[in-house]
C-alpha cells in the first residue's frame, strides 16, 4: 500500500508538467502572429548584431528600437495570456 501511495505521488508532478506544457503550447498557438512577429524581431537583433559597427550610430538605434519591440510584443503575449478573450 505505501509503494501504490508513492507511486501515486510521484506521478502528480508528471501529470502537472503535461498539463502545464500543454497550456503553454496552447498560449503560443492563440497568438501566432505574436510568435512570428517575436521571432523576425529576433531574427532582426541578430542580423544587426552581426553587422559592421560603422553606421553613424543608426545600427546601434536601430538594436535598441528592435529589443524595445521586442518587450513591448512579449508584454502583449503576457497580457493576453492573463487576459484571454
Amino acid at each position: 500500500m505505501l509503494i501504490r501511495r508513492f507511486r501515486h505521488f510521484l506521478s502528480f508532478p508528471a501529470v502537472a508538467l503535461v498539463v502545464g506544457f500543454a497550456a503553454g503550447n496552447a498560449f503560443a498557438e492563440r497568438q501566432p502572429h505574436m510568435q512570428a512577429a517575436l521571432r523576425a524581431l529576433r531574427n532582426a537583433r541578430q542580423q544587426l548584431d552581426s553587422a559592421e559597427a560603422d553606421k553613424g550610430g543608426h545600427r546601434v538605434k536601430a538594436v535598441e528600437l528592435v529589443n524595445q519591440a521586442i518587450r513591448e510584443v512579449e508584454a502583449g503575449v503576457r497580457f493576453d495570456n492573463k487576459h484571454p478573450g
